[in-house]
């Protein structure tokens, strides 16, 4: 064996875990977390999570679990899971004591997790045999499908990845090679994550702070476009012609913006979207704006995308000061 696959397993309770000769035949691959990243907070916190959140979902059946792959190999609780989410009525039995009936449950669970997700069988990152084995990867990408899929405003943190050995039979032995796999979802930066999914949990989960927020944003634009004799009070419709954010852009960049080039008093829809077009190149030019959005949005006074905008602007110019 080649020593990354020791070194990799140097602690004695992980390496007694590992799928050696008998468990692996000719041509097959199988993946395997290192230790080190089975201890990583993050993925601890993932589980710790999913643990809660199912048994949130399962508690009126008084069912609760303590450990994924321990809990969850033998279909019954992801039975359950399925049944409250989905509403599925699965023709399996409730309790499967023996390996080929918690595998012939397993199948017909798993088959019905793939019709729902619409994914083709090759694309899937589990496996009836791998959840029957207790691995804790495979286990992981199955419940963060069927949250992002039944559940999609769980909030599943982003960029969490685990170091792995890709183990493969051949007929000189074990090969292998270290991968580092991401479990949620691949995320640029956690800033450009503040700057999206902040605002989509802000209008789901706390609406009531909307307004605050509104208002912080608010004295922003108004101490800067103030010194042009301008006060913006309506959230909703004094942005959508373009014309405040091109003259607030104006004033935080400092420059002049030609007459010429906007339309200070658009009266169509057409000048108006010339107007908002010129706010998103801009933005993009001075690397300001890090995120895609529709400029039709904020022509239609849509919130949330007129939010983040002035995030973008608030996050690097809010210690500017005003000049008199």
């Amino acid at each position: 064996m080649e020593p990354d696959f020791l070194n990799a397993f140097a602690q004695s309770t992980a390496f007694n875990q590992l799928p050696f000769e008998n468990d692996i035949v000719q041509g097959e691959k199988k993946k395997v977390i290192k230790p080190t990243s089975r201890n990583d907070p993050k993925l601890e916190g993932l589980q710790v999570l999913l643990i809660d959140w199912i048994n949130s979902i399962l508690k009126q059946e008084h069912i609760i679990i303590k450990s994924l792959e321990e809990d969850l190999f033998d279909g019954l609780i992801l039975h359950h899971l399925l049944e409250k989410l989905g509403s599925l009525n699965l023709d399996v039995e409730k309790i499967a004591l023996t390996e080929n009936k918690q595998r012939q449950k397993l199948t017909v669970i798993l088959e019905a997790v793939t019709k729902c997700l619409q994914v083709e069988e090759s694309q899937l990152k589990w496996s009836i045999d791998s959840i029957l084995k207790k691995d804790l990867l495979s286990t992981l990408h199955l419940l963060i499908a069927i949250a992002k899929h039944f559940q999609p405003d769980l909030a599943i943190p982003p960029n969490i990845n685990v170091e792995v050995v890709i183990i493969e039979r051949t007929a000189k032995g074990l090969k292998t090679e270290n991968a580092v796999e991401y479990i949620t979802d691949c995320k640029e930066t956690l800033e450009d994550q503040s700057n999206t999914d902040a605002f989509d949990e802000l209008f789901t989960h706390a609406p009531d702070k909307l307004e605050a927020v509104k208002e912080v944003f608010l004295q922003f634009v108004n101490k800067h476009v103030g010194k042009l004799g301008l006060n913006v009070k309506d959230f909703e419709n004094q942005f959508a012609d373009g014309v405040i954010l091109l003259l607030l852009i104006g004033q935080l960049q400092g420059f002049f913006l030609n007459l010429r080039d906007f339309f200070l008093n658009p009266s169509s829809e057409t000048e108006m979207l010339h107007n908002v077009n010129l706010v998103m190149d801009l933005l993009t030019d001075e690397g300001v704006l890090n995120v895609h959005l529709n400029p039709e949005d904020i022509m239609c006074r849509d919130v949330k995308t007129i939010l983040k905008i002035l995030y973008c602007l608030y996050s690097k110019y809010k210690t500017k000061k005003r000049e008199d």
